[in-house]
């Protein structure tokens, strides 16, 4: 048999790896058993926080794909942050709860939900196939939607997601609360990071029309830890900037405890936050206050306002 390979998008974060694990495990289940699961990236703190907590190693690095190779994709669709040579790829599947990114000649599974985690999805994929949520399987579930919906405090957070999460505890014997909090603060350790790292964690080319702009969302529990950066943050933005011929470099710096973000925003338009958000950039940053999901409150946003 022809193997499967199983992944999420580049610069992954929880949801990414997870689901990716997770959909190799159903696509197991359902009789492909040449189905893996890879990741496009190094995990970050988060995750590493849920693969040592269920004692699980991260999914294999995969950098390119050969010609005709049977791909799912997972929490994503879109060419720009997937694998090297996808277009000539061979799509089985893809589950994401993203917008539609994606063309091609061929028919193949789409499953597409506008809830706040690709896990919520691949839950419902798991009772609708009659296939086990095993404990292990509900704690990476769990931990994903948690993450994305930071809390189910997110603006992304839909009812599916609550449902989801409240039956995924019970299998996975888990305090969502307090098990979600300790995960979280887990993901906001950056001390062992450099500044290029920091600024390709969770960083999306996101081009607001003709905009050409990275958004990139790093989560803290204390807003002025990351800002005592600064300075170095804003030479490696500019560096970026330089390198991929940006427009706009928005750092958005998510505190999880009080649902606020802190923005960097660097570029010949980066004047265009402060026409979206009404706000005034002072020495190139400013406090978005409520603003956390970059989904929902910053893409329309922008986009709107290019």
């Amino acid at each position: 048999m022809v193997e499967t390979y199983v992944f999420g998008h580049k610069s992954p974060d929880s949801d990414t790896i997870t689901s990716s694990i997770v959909m190799a495990n159903l696509e197991n289940e359902l009789g492909n058993a040449d189905a893996k699961a890879y990741r496009l990236g190094n995990v970050n703190k988060e995750t590493e926080f849920i693969l040592n907590y269920l004692n699980l190693e991260a999914p294999e690095l995969l950098e390119s794909i050969e010609d005709g190779a049977n791909v799912i994709l997972v929490d994503h669709n879109s060419p720009a942050e997937s694998v090297d040579n996808l277009e000539n790829a061979n799509i089985l599947k893809v589950v994401d709860h993203h917008k539609l990114a994606l063309e091609t000649s061929y028919p193949l599974f789409l499953r597409f939900e506008p809830v706040g985690c690709t896990e919520t999805i691949l839950c419902k994929l798991y009772e609708e196939n009659n296939v086990e949520i095993t404990k292990e399987i509900a704690t990476l579930m769990l931990s994903a939607i948690i993450s994305d919906t930071l809390l189910l405090k997110s603006p992304t957070t839909t009812e599916d997601d609550k449902l989801a999460v409240e039956k995924l505890a019970e299998i996975a014997e888990l305090d969502a609360e307090e098990y979600g909090l300790e995960m979280l603060k887990a993901g906001t350790d950056l001390s062992s990071f450099t500044i290029d790292e920091i600024l390709s964690l969770d960083a999306k080319q996101i081009d607001f029309k003709d905009v050409k702009s990275i958004v990139n969302q790093v989560n803290t529990a204390d807003i002025s830890d990351v800002m005592a950066m600064k300075d170095d943050l804003e030479e490696g933005m500019n560096k970026i900037i330089e390198k991929e011929n940006l427009d706009l470099f928005m750092l958005l710096i998510t505190d999880i405890v009080n649902s606020n973000s802190q923005v960097i925003a660097l570029g010949k338009d980066a004047d265009l936050v402060e026409k979206a958000y009404g706000v005034i950039l002072e020495n190139n940053t400013v406090l978005l206050e409520g603003v956390v999901s970059r989904k929902k409150q910053v893409v329309p946003i922008m986009t709107e306002n290019a």
